[in-house]
């Protein structure tokens, strides 16, 4: 059995089975991890929904901030972005049941000494703590106050973690920091604006996952989420977000052997460049 963790598919589905076809992947006995984002911007997000939904506990899926941004817009908080793509999730006669699978998912995994998580991991969290977090927000997420949830979540505030936040707060922190960061401070200050890559980056931030002292640097943090970040292989962290929507790569990961494969998605029509 292999398990096979798989970047940001968002919406593309015939790259997405081009590289399984690469990977060898048999699924009768392997398992698929997918970092987040399986929706948007892509053109066959509805595709790839029921396919990894189909999957059952054949995959292991942890919820990107386009995953979300689904859940909120279905829900009617707020209305979908001119570029956003997951219109036929929204028409489709299943809609409900695969926004109720959706609600289900994880919003990180630990297993055999990996932890994947969309965005990244606070430098104060420990992988034992971020997951007792992470379960909060699943909790919320799933729970019949989930509506209610889903209108507070958006906010960049609080922008630093403290062991005492409370309510909407602490769950706002946790699912931004999980989903949507990039860059952090040493005391865990979030900072939302960069979304390019490494160059010119705000004084006194970092990657998160070069914050000096990171409590999970004991384990092998699997993340998407940073397209203009690009493949990041490192023995402590691995980044699987080659924007295949941008007509770059889709990038996959055996983590048995570490062994690479990719698709090139240079022909995926629709692309833009706003990340």
């Amino acid at each position: 059995m292999a398990t096979i963790a798989i970047g940001d598919i968002q919406g593309c589905y015939d790259q997405l089975m081009r590289l399984l076809e690469r990977c060898g992947y048999d699924e009768r006995r392997d398992r698929l991890w997918f970092v987040g984002d399986l929706v948007n911007r892509g053109p066959q997000s509805l595709e790839t929904v029921r396919f990894v939904k189909g999957l059952g506990e054949r995959a292991v899926t942890v919820l990107g901030n386009h995953d979300l941004a689904l859940l909120v817009i279905a829900e009617g908080i707020r209305k979908p972005h001119a570029i956003d793509t997951f219109g036929d999730i929204l028409a489709a006669p299943d809609r409900e049941e695969l926004l109720a699978w959706l609600r289900q998912q994880k919003m990180m995994h630990a297993e055999h000494g990996y932890a994947m998580v969309h965005a990244g991991l606070l430098p104060q969290w420990s992988v034992t703590q971020a997951l007792a977090l992470a379960r909060e927000a699943e909790l919320a997420l799933s729970g019949p106050g989930y509506r209610e949830f889903l209108r507070q979540m958006y906010g960049n505030r609080p922008v630093r973690w403290r062991d005492d936040l409370a309510g909407y707060d602490r769950l706002r922190i946790i699912v931004n920091a999980m989903t949507r960061m990039r860059l952090a401070t040493a005391d865990g200050t979030l900072e939302f604006s960069h979304k390019v890559g490494l160059a010119n980056l705000p004084p006194g931030y970092l990657p998160w996952y070069d914050v000096p002292g990171r409590a999970s640097r004991d384990t092998v943090i699997l993340f998407g989420h940073w397209a203009a970040l690009g493949l990041l292989l490192r023995d402590d962290v691995v980044g699987l977000d080659s924007g295949c929507v941008w007509g770059r790569a889709l990038s996959a990961l055996r983590l048995e052997d570490r062994r690479l494969f990719q698709c090139d998605c240079h022909e995926l029509e629709g692309t833009t460049t706003e990340q």
